[in-house]
């Protein structure tokens, strides 16, 4: 894992495309339009990606003074070899060394490699008091988006470990 670099980033969206062509199965397919990475890179956030040349990546930033996972993907030949479990545990990592409480996400509570794979490495549905505005704006922009047409969407948390 490692900080991508600018000649990363052209080919990240397609990465982003070959790893949500998965969603197809669970009856999922996301309009078009720019790529989660590419609106993610216009917004500064952090990306780390796995491999050189890449074969996945996270895109994370700060929200409500935690660290955010927007998205980690990974190329839809690869899936199921631990990469993505590696960005998460990499993510992880990162927000502990930066002193931050914890990370948030959001995703479909439903579809077997979002809300219960998080679920299975630590994280927790985050209740709705507990949301900080960041979150809040998060989640209203995907109801805006049309994304809680696709299936059931749940806010996550995990805290770091900083002991």
């Amino acid at each position: 894992m490692r900080p991508a670099r600018p000649d990363d980033l052209p080919g990240l969206p397609a990465i982003e495309n070959s790893a949500d062509g998965m969603f197809k199965q669970a009856g999922i397919v996301f309009p078009p339009g720019p790529t989660v990475v590419e609106q993610m890179t216009e917004l500064d956030a952090e990306i780390v990606v796995a491999g050189d040349p890449p074969v996945g990546f996270a895109a994370v930033q700060e929200v409500d003074g935690a660290v955010h996972l927007e998205q980690i993907a990974v190329r839809d030949d690869l899936v199921g070899r631990g990469i993505g479990l590696r960005m998460l545990e990499a993510v992880m990592a990162r927000a502990a060394e930066a002193g931050a409480p914890g990370v948030s996400l959001l995703t479909f509570r439903d579809v077997p490699w979002n809300g219960p794979w998080y679920a299975r490495h630590g994280f927790a549905e985050l209740p709705e008091d507990q949301w900080g505005p960041g979150i809040r704006s998060y989640w209203e922009a995907e109801i805006e988006g049309g994304l809680h047409r696709l299936g059931p969407r749940l806010v996550m948390w995990a805290p770091t470990d900083r002991a």
